[in-house]
């Protein structure tokens, strides 16, 4: 099941309806993408990549266009606005980027089209080739009846197709493996409890859904010996990721429990340590409502980050389509 594809503009589903129904939404504009986007109707840190380069592609088939100088002064416009639609996760400017680069070396409008959509199309397939030897490689790290813990959703619905984290499990269990999977619901959006268990009972893998603040209990009966999570930026000194990660990682420390990252070589930016990332900070309706329903006071004091710093000292391994990385990641001594 691909989350996102090219025809005749772009096809995603939106997440922000499951689990209650699965609808396919149409981007026929950038700002219907980059709506999609900010409301989360598309997620995930490889979904983005692809999400970016189709919306490259999409710029190019906005409007007609005179000559393809009057196109590439266009959609290196139209790029920069998608490429800043969400800040703390790279894989959407390197999607956007990528196409970019491409297309501008176009002669023709048509050309440039067409250059465009067959890079947008290759990212995309590229993102569940590169997942599937994710998979492969990181199930190597779970055992025939491990208990994995993981939080957020990193499988289908945040990448093209097959997951990351969600790619590992489902990997070692398509080995034979019989794994028991427990999902964080992940507040404030309950990516975890709405999606992940969504995709992982589709695909009849056993689920147990527990509170955030059940991390901790979870991990100290022994119901998990494993955690594995994905991640929206690497950077030289540790893994930004959806908010509460961070404390995922701390328990785990402490519990002597293997936490475990899964991201494609695309997520690393070697050039930044992590003071040098904006956290994105999300509305204060996320927090206060549920659907209509109040919450909490409507005039309380918000603080409300998408995603936190996890580092290197908290991370066991890493998992990329190029292989495991483990202590003491030599290769973030470089500055790329």
């Amino acid at each position: 099941m691909r989350t996102i594809f090219w025809d005749d503009g772009i096809w995603l589903l939106d997440q922000t309806k499951l689990p209650e129904r699965e609808e396919m939404l149409k981007c026929k504009k950038v700002e219907e993408l980059v709506d999609a986007i900010k409301k989360l109707a598309i997620r995930g840190a490889p979904a983005l990549e692809a999400a970016g380069a189709y919306g490259v592609a999409l710029a190019c088939f906005e409007r007609d266009f005179k000559n393809p100088e009057e196109m590439k002064n266009y959609i290196k416009a139209r790029a920069e606005i998608i490429a800043n639609a969400r800040p703390t996760a790279v894989n959407l400017a390197v999607g956007v980027q990528r196409v970019l680069e491409k297309a501008l070396n176009g002669r023709s409008v048509e050309e440039i089209r067409k250059i465009a959509l067959e890079e947008a199309e290759k990212i995309a397939s590229e993102d569940i080739e590169r997942n599937r030897k994710i998979g492969k490689h990181g199930a190597k790290l779970l055992n025939d009846g491990d208990g994995v813990l993981t939080y957020c959703n990193t499988g289908r619905l945040a990448t093209v197709d097959w997951g990351t984290a969600l790619g590992i499990i489902r990997s070692a269990i398509e080995e034979g493996k019989k794994i028991k999977v427990f999902a964080c619901e992940t507040r404030p959006l309950n990516q975890g409890s709405r999606l992940t268990c969504y995709e992982l009972m589709k695909d009849g893998i056993e689920v147990t859904l527990i509170t955030d603040s059940a991390a901790g209990i979870v991990m100290r009966k022994g119901m998990v010996n494993k955690v594995i999570v994905g991640a929206d930026r690497i950077v030289r000194d540790g893994v930004f990721n959806k908010i509460g990660t961070y404390s995922v990682a701390i328990i785990a420390n402490y519990h002597k429990i293997p936490f475990y990252v899964a991201a494609p070589k695309s997520t690393f930016d070697l050039k930044k340590s992590s003071e040098e990332v904006v956290i994105e900070e999300r509305g204060r309706e996320e927090l206060i409502y549920c659907g209509n329903k109040l919450l909490a006071p409507r005039d309380v004091k918000v603080y409300n980050p998408a995603f936190d710093f996890t580092p290197l000292s908290l991370v066991s391994a890493i998992v990329t389509e190029e292989g495991i990385l483990f202590p003491p990641y030599k290769i973030f001594d470089q500055k790329a």
